[in-house]
């Protein structure tokens, strides 16, 4: 199961989940210059990144908004980004967000698991109801394809929905998660886990001991590390015996090589050492008692 290859590859390689967010405006001055192409300077200045890390990530993230924006070329480059991911026998996580019911969650799912946009996980919202997530569970029972519904986010503005409390003083977050993982029993993988995971902001240390418990046969997906203000020590909180969740990073390890003179001329070394830095600094304190 895909959930089971995740588990594996955060055992061998660590925790980093590589956020290809990738802007033009991310790329060096100089390194621009080579390419007229905007799919070109996209896809090669990921690929440049890919050959750097990946023996030192876990997988991938590729935001596709961030392709959208450049139209057709763009989206040429997330293809052949996904495309070369998948290739090199990584794993690649297409962060679509997407939240519709009926047939156009179905064609969502064509589009994503399947032809040009193929990736292994995608990102789904819940709050349309668990109706809009039923299109995409044929994939992950017959197609060894996985998906992260989104829980509990890491933005100032997760309150003002994420954080309301139901008639019983349960907070609609701890609602949709509990739901989500019932959802995912059907789907567990040798590991434990289940290929339906979450996505689980880390910026909110203090709940993380109880919602990793709550939630114990949920994979996460945890953005808010770095430029977002999490640290290793509120990412450690969210995970279980040194696994149990990825922990993305896109613009503190894309942009790196700005924090050296040299920077423009060795971006992909600096983005690996970047990595390193936050894979090493995950594990100190992954082994702490909870």
């Amino acid at each position: 199961m895909i959930i089971d290859k995740l588990y594996d590859s955060v055992s061998k390689n660590g925790h980093v989940c590589l956020g290809l967010d990738t802007d033009l405006s991310y790329l060096p001055k100089e390194y621009l210059k080579k390419y007229e192409n905007i799919e070109d300077a996209l896809f090669q200045f990921n690929k440049s990144i890919i050959d750097a890390t990946y023996d030192s990530v876990a997988c991938y993230k590729v935001q596709i908004a961030y392709y959208e924006a450049y139209g057709l070329k763009g989206m040429l480059a997330y293809k052949r980004t996904l495309e070369y991911v998948r290739s090199i026998g990584c794993l690649v996580i297409a962060d679509i967000k997407r939240g519709d019911i009926a047939n156009t969650a179905e064609m969502y799912a064509k589009a994503h698991f399947q032809g040009d946009f193929e990736s292994d996980i995608i990102t789904l919202s819940p709050y349309m109801g668990l109706d809009s997530i039923n299109p995409y569970l044929n994939y992950v029972e017959n197609k060894d394809k996985g998906l992260f519904v989104l829980v509990r986010t890491s933005n100032e503005g997760a309150k003002d929905i994420q954080y309301l409390n139901d008639e019983n003083g349960e907070k609609i977050y701890n609602i949709v998660g509990k739901k989500v993982m019932t959802l995912g029993n059907k789907y567990l993988g040798n590991c434990g886990y289940s290929s339906i995971g979450g996505v689980m902001g880390c910026t909110h240390a203090e709940e993380g001991v109880k919602l990793r418990k709550e939630l114990s046969k949920m994979f996460f997906l945890i953005p808010g590390y770095g430029a977002q203000g999490g640290k290793a020590e509120d990412v450690a909180l969210y995970l279980e015996n040194g696994n149990g969740g990825v922990v993305n990073s896109s613009r503190g390890i894309l942009l790196a090589y700005k924090k050296y003179e040299d920077g423009s001329q060795k971006f992909a070394e600096y983005a690996r050492l970047e990595t390193l830095k936050m894979k090493e600094d995950i594990l100190k304190y992954v082994t702490l008692d909870k």
